[in-house]
This record gives structure tokens, C-alpha cells and sequence, in this order.
């Protein structure tokens, strides 16, 4: 049989191996990584990333309803138990039952401002309460009541004020070391410019600043004008005041003389660079 032809020779289909790398056999596939290639290492840290992001807000959400549910939903932080301190004339019942707190409720829900002002209303001698929660089932409330500085009589009974003014509670004896006020002006020439109220208004100033020695011996505040007050103290002893300016430093100036010359009747601290002291 004969030979192949030299046409079929040069045939590059033919059964010789194809040649490696470049040369004249087939071309090559387009060049870069297959899609299936080029998504793999990068794909799979995007596919995590977003699992464990997703995860996390799953944890989260689970989180915060379960402790949505404990403060709120559950029965272990509940109110069962209110106390009430810091009281001197009020009793704690009578805070207590001012307070109304409502026991069994969740304790993350007691709205402390609200205590707070139901107690003032209610009780006008609180002056300031402290709402606290003492975990997990208790509720403090610190109270601290208004202190008299002065007493206005009122037929029988006598009106407690104050150091600011506030007039909070009537009483049927009047409570030892407060003065009470005696107002006197109807007929001062300086009635006219100063009505009842800053006149009482300058009084409580004065008593409110006396020295805590002072102020246990004076029985009495006399307002005679804006500038001519008289403090009468135990064992009829009497002071003459003045205004209600340099309230400190006249203060500081009775409480010399009364060391100096404790069996004396009369001092006179209007002006208190000069005090002046009589009788025996």
C-alpha cells in the first residue's frame, strides 16, 4: 500500500503528540481564572462575614428581649418591699402611705420624680425626698423635712416657716427654739413702702441667720420697721437688731456679748463694728 502523501504528512491532525507551551498547536482558552475560580477565597470571607454579622444581630435581639422580660415581664425584680428614713416629725407610715408605691410592680418601672412630688404635695413638710432603688425587690425613699425658723401665731395655733420663706405645716404648740413673729408696723412711717409680707420676708431672714446659740434663746421676733427689728431672748433679755443687713456679722457680735457679759438685759447690734450692752 502506498506511503501517506506529503499533503497528509504536513497534516497537523495527524497522530503525532501535540506540542507543549507555544508552537503551532491548538490556541489556548481565553486566559484569566474561571468564575468559579475567581469568587472562591474572597466569596467564602464574604459569605462568613455576613453569617457572623447576621448572628450577632440574631444574639443581640434574643438579648435584649430576654432582658426586656426579666426587668419587665418576670416576678424576680419586683417592688415588695418600701422603706422610708430621715423622718423627725412625720412618722414613716405617714410617708409611706404619701408615697403610694405601688408594691409588685417591676421595680425598673417606679418613676422616682413622681414619688417625689406626690410625697411634697401631700406632705408639705418634706422639703426633699431621695427615691432609691435597693436591688432586687426594694424601694428607699430618704426623706428630709423643712426645718421652722419662725412661727406666726394663728388664733390658737401657730403657722411653721422656713428658712426660704415657706410656710408648710400649722401646729397646736409651738415647737421649742423657734421665735414667733410680732409685727408691729401698722403705724411706722415705712408701713407704707413695705406691706406684711416682705416684712415677714425680712424677719425669716434674720431669724434664719441667727447662730445656732442665738437662735435656742430667742423667743421672739419683733418687726417694728424694715430697719428696726428687736429679737427677745430668755429670761426677758432683749436685742436690738436693726435691719436685716450684715445679718452675719451682728451675729457674730451678739454672740460675743452675751459670752463677755452673759448677765447683761439689753445689747444693741445695729451697728455691729460698735455693739453696746446695759442693764444687769
Amino acid at each position: 500500500m502506498a506511503g501517506a502523501t506529503t499533503a497528509q504528512r504536513g497534516n497537523p491532525g495527524s497522530g503525532r503528540p501535540r506540542p507543549k507551551g507555544g508552537g503551532s498547536g491548538a490556541p489556548k482558552p481565553p486566559g484569566g481564572p474561571k468564575p468559579s475560580q475567581r469568587g472562591g477565597p474572597w466569596g467564602s470571607g464574604i459569605r462568613s462575614r455576613r453569617i457572623l454579622v447576621l448572628a450577632s444581630l440574631v444574639a443581640a435581639v434574643l438579648l435584649a428581649a430576654g432582658g426586656t422580660w426579666v426587668l419587665y415581664g418576670s416576678s424576680w425584680l419586683r417592688v415588695e418591699k418600701v422603706t422610708a428614713t430621715g423622718t423627725e416629725v412625720l412618722t414613716g407610715q405617714q410617708v409611706l402611705a404619701a408615697a403610694a408605691v405601688p408594691v409588685g410592680a417591676p421595680l425598673v418601672s417606679i418613676d422616682s420624680d413622681e414619688i417625689e412630688g406626690r410625697l411634697r404635695r401631700r406632705l408639705p413638710r418634706i422639703d426633699s425626698v431621695d427615691v432609691v432603688r435597693a436591688w432586687p425587690h426594694g424601694i428607699g425613699l430618704k426623706v428630709k423635712e423643712r426645718k421652722p425658723v419662725l412661727l406666726i401665731r394663728k388664733d390658737a395655733k401657730f403657722v411653721e416657716v422656713d428658712a426660704s420663706g415657706v410656710r408648710f405645716d400649722t401646729v397646736a404648740k409651738a415647737p421649742a427654739g423657734v421665735p414667733v413673729l410680732e409685727l408691729a408696723a401698722e403705724r411706722s412711717p415705712s408701713g407704707r413702702r413695705f406691706d406684711a409680707e416682705r416684712l415677714l420676708h425680712e424677719a425669716v431672714g434674720i431669724a434664719g441667720g441667727l447662730p445656732e446659740a442665738v437662735a435656742k434663746e430667742a423667743v421672739q421676733v419683733k418687726v417694728e420697721s424694715y430697719d428696726s427689728v428687736v429679737l427677745q431672748l430668755t429670761r426677758g433679755r432683749t436685742v436690738v437688731w436693726g435691719s436685716g443687713e450684715l445679718g452675719e456679722a451682728k451675729g457674730r457680735a451678739l454672740t460675743a456679748l452675751l459670752k463677755a457679759v452673759p448677765g447683761a438685759g439689753h445689747f444693741d447690734v445695729s451697728v455691729p463694728t460698735a455693739p453696746a450692752v446695759s442693764g444687769s
